[in-house]
C-alpha cells in the first residue's frame, strides 16, 4: 500500500482560509468546549487552526500540534480491518460470528456485516451494570470479553436484520474477529496496516494506559457525578472500555490524511472494495460499513469522556474536515444531555465538534445536517 497523497500542500487560498476562520469562532463560541482544533484539507490547500484553551486552569492555549482521544472515530479504523481481510480472503463478510467468537445470542446467524452496520441486534455494553462501575472508579482497566459480556446480558433486543441500532459492542466484536484471524494483537495489526502505510505518526493505540502523547490538552465532562457548575476532568480516565470501538488518539494533521484515504479508498482498499464500502449504506439510518453517509458527507464521529471529534470526507468536492475539542459536554435546546449553566438553549443541542463542523461545512458551500442532538 502507499499513503494517500496530500490534494495539495499548499495553504488554501486566503479567502476561504478567512471564511472558515470566521465559520469556527462562531460556531466554536456556541460550542459548550474549552479549546478547539479544526483542520480543512480540500484540492486547493489546506488549514488548520486553534481556539481556546487546552487547560482552562492555567489559560494554556489550545494548538494543532495536540493529540487527543478521537473515540468512536476509531470504528472507522476496526471497520477498515475487516475490509482488508475480506479482500485478502482471510474471511467473508457473510461469516457469522459464532465462527469467531462463542457465547452470543443468535451467533449462528448474526454476520460480520450485521456488525459493522450496527444491525445484528446485540445492545450495547452501556448497561447499567457497566455504567456503576465505569464512573464509580473511571481508572477500571476493562477487558473486551468484560465488555462482550456486558453487552451479551442484554441481548438480543431484536432479530438479526431486524432494524438499527448503534451498539459498541458489535464493533468490540469484530476487533476480536481482527485478532483471531490475524493472531495478533489489534495494535499490531492496526499499525502494519493503517498507521505505517499512510505515515500516520501521531496517531496511536493507548491500550490499558490512560497516558495520552504529549503534547495534548485537558479533557471535561459532565458525564458521572460532575455538575453544571463543576465539569470533571476526565484526561486521564481509563480508555480501555472504547477498546476497538473507540479507544484510538490522534492529531488533525494525521486525521487529515486518513479522511481523505477513508472517503476514497486510496492506500487502504482497492477500488471494488471501497465502491462496495460506499454503498453499503442502507435506508434511513445511512450508517454503512463501519461510518456514517449524511448528504455525501461520509465518516465519523467519537467521543470519550473529556474529548470529541468529527472526521468527514464529502464525496463531493474531495474535502476532509477534522474537528477536535476538549469536551464531550452538549450545548443546546437538550432533553437528556447535561449542560453547563451558560447553556445557549435556544440553539439546536449539538455536541461541540459537530457544532463547529456544522460551521465549516456551511462555509464550504455543502452544509452538513447532522441527526437532532437530545
Amino acid at each position: 500500500m502507499i499513503a494517500a497523497p496530500a490534494s495539495t500542500a499548499a495553504a488554501l487560498p486566503a479567502p476561504l482560509a478567512a471564511s472558515l476562520d470566521a465559520a469556527a469562532q462562531s460556531s466554536f463560541k456556541e460550542a459548550a468546549a474549552p479549546g478547539a482544533i479544526v483542520g480543512v484539507r480540500t484540492p486547493e490547500g489546506l488549514w488548520t487552526s486553534s481556539y481556546g484553551f487546552a487547560d482552562p486552569t492555567t489559560n494554556a492555549a489550545m494548538s494543532t500540534d495536540m493529540h487527543l482521544r478521537i473515540g468512536s472515530v476509531t470504528k472507522t479504523f476496526t471497520g477498515t480491518l475487516i475490509l482488508q481481510l475480506a479482500e485478502e480472503g482471510k474471511l467473508s463478510l457473510n461469516d457469522t460470528i459464532d465462527k469467531y467468537y462463542p457465547g452470543i445470542p443468535n451467533g449462528n446467524t448474526i454476520t460480520l456485516r450485521m456488525l459493522a452496520n450496527m444491525t445484528s441486534g446485540i445492545a450495547s455494553y452501556y448497561t447499567q451494570a457497566f455504567l456503576d462501575v465505569y464512573f464509580a472508579h473511571p481508572e477500571t482497566i476493562f477487558t473486551p470479553d468484560q465488555l462482550v459480556a456486558y453487552g451479551v446480558s442484554a441481548s438480543p433486543i431484536f432479530s438479526p436484520g431486524e432494524k438499527f441500532n448503534y451498539s459498541n459492542t458489535n464493533t468490540v466484536l469484530l476487533g476480536k474477529v481482527i485478532e483471531k484471524v490475524t493472531g495478533q494483537p489489534v495494535a499490531d495489526v492496526l499499525q502494519q496496516r493503517i498507521l505505517a502505510p499512510l505515515g500516520l505518526a501521531g496517531t496511536s493505540w493507548p491500550g490499558d494506559s490512560p497516558a495520552i502523547p504529549a503534547p495534548h490538552p485537558q479533557g471535561y465532562t459532565l458525564q458521572g457525578s460532575s455538575t453544571p457548575e463543576d465539569p470533571t476532568n476526565a484526561t486521564n480516565w481509563s480508555p480501555s472500555f472504547g477498546w476497538t470501538a473507540g479507544a484510538m488518539i490522534s492529531t488533525v494533521q494525521d486525521l487529515l490524511v486518513y479522511g481523505r484515504a477513508l472517503g476514497t479508498g486510496q492506500g487502504l482498499l482497492s477500488p471494488a472494495t471501497q465502491a462496495e464500502r460506499l454503498q453499503s449504506f442502507p435506508e434511513p439510518a445511512g450508517y454503512g460499513f463501519g461510518f456514517a453517509c449524511v448528504g455525501g458527507w461520509v465518516g465519523h464521529t467519537g467521543e470519550l469522556p473529556g474529548f470529541n471529534a468529527t472526521l468527514y470526507y464529502d464525496t463531493t468536492s474531495d474535502t476532509s474536515v477534522v474537528v477536535l475539542v476538549n469536551s464531550d459536554i452538549a450545548s443546546g435546546s437538550c432533553t437528556e444531555s447535561p449542560t453547563l449553566i451558560d447553556n445557549p438553549a435556544d440553539l439546536p443541542c449539538s455536541s461541540p465538534a459537530t457544532r463547529i463542523f456544522v460551521g465549516l461545512s456551511t462555509a464550504l458551500g455543502h452544509p452538513f445536517v447532522p441527526n437532532p442532538g437530545r
